[in-house]
Formats: C-alpha cells, sequence, structure tokens
C-alpha cells in the first residue's frame, strides 16, 4: 500500500520521499485529501507507461471480427477439429 502525504507535508519531506521511490516504495499526494500525483521510481514508471501505450490501440480493431464475432471465431475453431 503507497503511502499517503498531503502536498504541504511531501513538500517538507521530499528527499524522504525520492529516497523511498528511490527503494521502490511509491507516495500519493494529495491535495485537500484528493490523490493527485505519485511519486514512483524511474523503473515503475517506464512500466506503466510500456502498458499504458498499448491504451492508444482501443477500438482500431473494431468490425475486425465481424458482425458475429462469437459465430467468426467459433469457424475458426471448427477449422482446427
Amino acid at each position: 500500500m503507497p503511502m499517503r502525504k498531503g502536498a504541504e507535508e511531501a513538500r517538507a519531506k521530499l528527499p524522504e520521499l525520492l529516497d523511498a521511490a528511490e527503494r521502490g516504495e511509491p507516495t500519493i499526494i494529495t491535495k485537500r485529501g484528493k490523490p493527485v500525483a505519485a511519486i514512483v521510481s524511474v523503473e515503475a514508471y517506464r512500466k506503466t507507461e510500456k502498458q499504458a501505450s498499448l491504451l492508444s490501440l482501443a477500438g482500431t480493431m473494431k468490425g475486425f471480427w465481424g458482425e458475429d464475432s462469437a459465430r467468426f471465431v467459433s469457424g475458426l475453431r471448427d477449422e482446427w477439429e
């Protein structure tokens, strides 16, 4: 579970939070109790960045399987039997 710090506390403890991030311990920064940012290691950020890049593909294959995708996939399965 990530630590949660208010913006003012995070500002005062930034060096400690950076050390924690380097150890793999993320911190959620809140503003008026609402999460607005996170301090994470660069390694963790890069992993998320790679995963998020797949989101740009959402919907690009729309219609590829035809009107009834279940029937299309079933037909493919029949070819292998």
